[in-house]
């Protein structure tokens, strides 16, 4: 098959993303365009008020504004987005946004106060996975219109329902779901009260650097730039995202030229990259958590021994040094380094023979048998092998389960696994995005309105639900701190999570690609600054 070329038009590009084998490559992708290797089947839909993984959250970050956002560089820094400034009143329950003028939508309607407010109202009315980040202030399907106003054209007015840490509801803000679409276009794409979202899924309504051209589920995600963007408009003319599952072919590709950016390499083909002038590797450390997680809906799983078992059954530093070498660190607590009040104590070890004692405590002498639903990315395949050999030898046989992104994400959210093994990415630079998701459950029941990562692996916690509310509403840092600690030593103790590394991406570049931005989460990676030599 040909292979990309300079000068190709956008339909011989895409004809090219979709294929399915290769020849070899002769000449370099085309000079206005980016072309990435990725895995990204997990995305879902394509709707800001529903994304809620990383790849989507990555998407969303390239085509549409927020609201507010923080310093990549520095994350205690935070900067106006489309707000250019705010005020917080005396009683630090209504926050004032004055919006930047002059800025267009891909539609080219002009964006003001009222598409803002329109898009956290929608976010909230509809109720999907991220709504939670904005509901935590007291906004419901109910009040969020008088909560959420849009007094003149460039004033947003953003009411709480009691008094918060100042920087925790702005860095909420920062949130995808605090995203800012076209209210004008999606009201008109709207069908039996969808909010329009049938259409969004598929679409895109925003006034970022990029616009959604097509996007092909586990196929490709093709963007082309927006030459009237507000900050000034991509050099490159067009980014075409191409799902390749296989780490080997992407390494290929990039080092045949195919592809411009590789996401998911091993850490063997690291040092073989090195040696490559046309190929640079760049560290970018994330807020990421890889971990798995115990239902507590299997009995076996529920008793307190098994849980501590588990955490003994895993060879941290073994898989550290072979399958995460480079792309991650030891890491064992709920909230990552960087974060106010993070734990850098990571109590657990590989001891297969304390498993066993823990097991035979909790009436299981001869071990146990359970399922783990992993997905076929790189390395979480890699890690659910490694542990299932490492828990074997404590007596827990463990069957894999194989899915791509979106079939185990359906079924880890339906609380339907017995053991689950994948990532969590900050959702927000607040400590309480991760407390909020770990240490608290506020309803356990199937029906539950939030649906955290306690509640996916039913674990009430009704204590710890309160100890976690405290804490977004003290606003003394050092007594903040504090209170993540302590829960942070709970979780640890306590928890049906065994947390093992956080993350650290290696992105492979080749090196006339110049300008990429990887920043400390998934949904601050961004493109539109990418320029090629």
């Amino acid at each position: 098959m040909t292979s990309l070329k300079r000068g190709l038009l956008g339909a011989a590009v895409l004809a090219l993303a979709t294929a399915a084998t290769f020849a070899p490559a002769v000449a370099d992708t085309p000079k206005d365009s980016l072309v990435m290797a990725w895995q990204f089947d997990d995305i879902v839909g394509l709707d800001p008020a529903e994304i809620f993984e990383l790849s989507g959250a990555e998407y969303s970050a390239q085509v549409y504004d927020r609201l507010i956002h923080f310093d990549v560089k520095d994350v205690s820094k935070i900067e106006g987005e489309v707000a250019e400034s705010w005020t917080v009143s005396p009683d630090g329950k209504t926050f004032t946004f004055k919006i930047r003028d002059g800025i267009t939508f891909h539609s080219g309607n002009p964006l003001t106060a009222e598409d803002v407010a329109y898009s956290f109202r929608r976010a909230v009315k509809m109720n999907k996975g991220p709504a939670f980040i904005l509901g935590q202030f007291g906004l419901t399907a109910a009040n969020v219109d008088a909560m959420v106003t849009a007094p003149d054209p460039r004033t947003l007015v953003f009411t709480t329902d009691q008094t918060y840490a100042p920087t925790f509801v702005l860095y909420c803000l920062t949130a995808d779901v605090a995203s800012v679409v076209d209210s004008k276009l999606v009201r008109s794409k709207e069908k039996d009260g969808d909010f329009g979202s049938g259409w969004l899924k598929t679409n895109s309504a925003g006034s970022g650097p990029f616009a959604l051209k097509q996007w092909k589920a586990s196929e490709l995600l093709m963007l082309d730039a927006n030459p009237k963007y507000w900050r000034g408009a991509p050099a490159l003319k067009r980014v075409l995202i191409r799902h390749i599952a296989e780490p080997a072919t992407q390494r290929l590709l990039l080092e045949k030229g195919d592809v411009d950016v590789a996401r998911n390499l091993k850490p063997e083909q690291f040092e073989p990259l090195k040696s490559n002038a046309s190929v640079r590797l760049t560290q970018s450390p994330k807020g990421t958590l890889w971990y798995v997680s115990l239902n507590q809906k299997n009995p076996a799983l529920a008793k307190p021994e098994v849980r501590e078992a588990m955490k003994y059954l895993v060879d941290y530093e073994g898989m550290g040094k072979t399958i995460m070498n480079g792309q991650g660190t030891i890491h064992q607590a709920f909230l990552p380094k960087g974060f106010l009040g993070a734990l850098d104590e990571n109590p657990y070890r590989y001891d297969p023979a304390k498993a066993k004692e823990l097991l035979a405590r909790a009436g299981y002498p001869n071990g146990l048998t359970v399922t783990m639903d992993v997905r076929n990315t790189t390395p979480t395949q890699d890690l659910a092998q490694a542990i299932q050999a490492s828990a074997a030898a404590g007596g827990v046989t463990i069957n894999i389960i194989p899915g791509d992104g979106k079939q185990v994400l359906t079924k880890y959210r339906a609380r339907n696994h017995d053991l689950y093994i994948g990532q969590w990415g900050a959702d927000y630079q607040d400590p309480n995005t991760n407390a909020d998701t770990f240490a608290s459950n506020p309803d356990n029941a199937d029906d539950a309105k939030a649906k955290p990562l306690a509640w996916r692996n039913a674990w009430d916690i009704p204590e710890l639900t309160k100890l976690t509310a405290s804490a977004v509403v003290e606003r003394d840092g050092a007594k903040r701190a504090a209170i993540y600690q302590d829960l942070q030593r709970k979780v640890l103790a306590e928890s049906p999570f065994v947390i093992m590394y956080q993350q650290t991406e290696v992105i492979a570049e080749r090196s006339n690609v110049s300008g990429m931005v990887w920043g400390p989460s998934f949904d601050t990676n961004t493109y539109w600054k990418a320029v090629k030599n």
